[in-house]
């Protein structure tokens, strides 16, 4: 079984300042834990940035970067965006083919806007996932404070599994490359 690991939006402005999410210096060493993991068994990562015009993730603006501290590889595969969904408009599917890669292991930001996104439309096309539960992040949305937010996705994405293709939310110490 081939597997890819989708890093979604760690970018700078999602991680520092007015829109900082929750825990976000854990979940980034997280996220590098699994992604030198990922690179050592020689498993594709691919890191993915939304851009939106006149705001802190224009294309090329500071918060448009990656953040500071997460650790990248010179082979890393790259994806631009301009929705939550990671697939739409994007060449993510020519990069990981599902006739060649079965599993997708998803990290990152935002959970309840782009990784929830992007969850759904990988199951949608086929992918079994693997939500890494203890790796992606999000802000309080004025109702729901961002750890119960987490929850809840985590929770509610574990049931989504269909005929076609599984979801599982596994923490990540118990991801396997």
């Amino acid at each position: 079984m081939t597997t890819a690991l989708l890093i979604i939006d760690v970018q700078h402005a999602l991680c520092v300042g007015e829109y900082q999410c929750y825990d976000i210096a854990r979940v980034i060493d997280t996220i590098n834990d699994l992604s030198t993991r990922a690179r050592e068994a020689g498993v594709p990562v691919v890191l993915i940035q939304h851009e939106e015009k006149d705001s802190p993730l224009a294309h090329g603006a500071e918060g448009w970067q990656l953040a500071p501290g997460l650790l990248t590889g010179a082979d890393d595969l790259r994806v631009r965006k301009t929705t939550r969904d990671s697939f739409y408009q994007t060449p993510l599917q020519k990069l990981i083919p599902s006739e060649d890669f079965e599993r997708l292991v998803i990290c990152g930001l935002q959970t309840d806007y782009c990784v929830n996104a992007t969850v759904r439309q990988a199951h949608q096309l086929g992918y079994d996932v693997e939500l890494v539960a203890d790796a992606h992040s999000t802000v309080d949305n004025g109702n729901m404070s961002a750890e119960d937010i987490i929850a809840e996705h985590n929770k509610d994405l574990a049931h989504l599994s269909g005929s076609v293709a599984r979801i599982d939310v596994k923490p990540a110490a118990d991801i396997r490359f």
